[in-house]
């Protein structure tokens, strides 16, 4: 049986060290109406402070392109709740995933964007 690799501490440091800085973002969007699990696909999960996500977030904005004619975004920022009383913590999670739209929602929003063009023009 094959096992997964996983750098540990150091290497996975130096391995961060050496990346070239401000890269493209390569996000692959998850195919519409997968099911399951998205473990393991394209994505960010940030918890802690809503000072320190805002902090991560700004670092992100091209992250936005991902809401799109063609793909949109999944976004869940939620205060967590303590699992057992579900009383508010004060702490955050944010998920930010891009999805694939399916074909009625692209030809939507194209038809959308030329009617909204074309009415730029007009005035």
């Amino acid at each position: 049986m094959n096992k997964a690799t996983r750098l540990d501490k150091s290497d996975a440091i130096t391995h961060w060290e050496h990346l070239t800085p401000d890269q493209p973002l390569k996000q692959s969007a998850i195919p519409y109406k997968q099911e399951g699990s998205k473990y393991g696909c394209d994505g960010i999960r940030i918890d802690g402070s809503r000072a320190f996500i805002d902090s991560v977030l700004s670092r992100l904005k091209p992250l936005l392109a991902g809401e799109s004619d063609s793909t949109r975004l999944e976004l869940n920022y939620t205060e967590v709740a303590d699992r057992v009383t579900g009383t508010p913590t004060g702490q955050w999670v944010c998920y930010v995933r891009t999805h694939e739209r399916g074909g009625e929602a692209i030809a939507m929003n194209g038809f959308v964007r030329a009617i909204t063009h074309g009415a730029r023009r007009m005035s």
